[in-house]
């Protein structure tokens, strides 16, 4: 029996299947009412996060190699990593989305701007692997994607999902995290406390 990897990947024809499902029950209903206070409160000291570049737009906090142990990172740090790291690379590569470059990008300021970045980069990312067909998933992902180059496609959209999945659950803890934090907790986080 022949598998329909399209339906297996990306929900189509009605299925429910692995990120849409995911997308649609939990992760995007999960981040509605995300505030600018949530979108960059720092849990600990030295957290990386997405700062104002200097020039009017944002930049994010990154390292390579990271250091070890990883610092704990924000709702826009993450939210930009999935943005440009996760969605954004592999659709510029692959669909003809913008380039994403985690130096060049003009990360979002505020929450409602990162939401609706974020979702034109999830549909972007749907419609490019709905429109792969058998072939497409079959095929190798090529230079652009590093390990994954002699991989077929489907196996990076796997990845992918993973990674949206992974991140969406990471944010959904920090905003827990932020609803429960003890009262004599500062609201305002990082860069922001001086201008609020």
């Amino acid at each position: 029996m022949a598998l329909d990897w399209n339906a297996i990947l990306v929900d189509q024809l009605d299925q429910l299947d692995q990120l849409d499902r995911h997308w649609r029950h939990q992760l995007r209903a999960r981040l509605e009412g995300l505030t600018d206070d949530e979108y960059l409160w720092e849990p600990v000291p030295d957290c990386w996060s997405v700062r104002p570049r200097g020039t009017g737009d944002f930049t994010i906090d990154w390292a390579f190699p990271e250091p070890v142990p990883a610092p704990v990172t924000t709702v826009a740090r993450r939210l930009g990593h999935v943005l440009v790291g996760v969605l954004g690379a592999c659709s510029a590569a692959h669909f003809g989305g913008p380039p994403a470059d985690y130096m060049a990008y003009d990360y979002p300021g505020t929450a409602a701007e990162a939401l609706d970045r974020l979702d034109a980069a999830y549909a972007r990312w749907t419609a490019g692997v709905r429109s792969l067909g058998e072939e497409g998933l079959a095929r190798p992902c090529g230079a652009a994607e590093g390990p994954y180059a002699e991989e077929p496609m489907a196996r990076l959209v796997l990845h992918i999902h993973r990674e949206v999945i992974h991140h969406g659950a990471e944010i959904s803890l920090l905003r827990d995290l932020y609803a429960h934090r003890p009262a004599q907790d500062p609201k305002p986080a990082g860069w922001l406390r001086g201008r609020v």
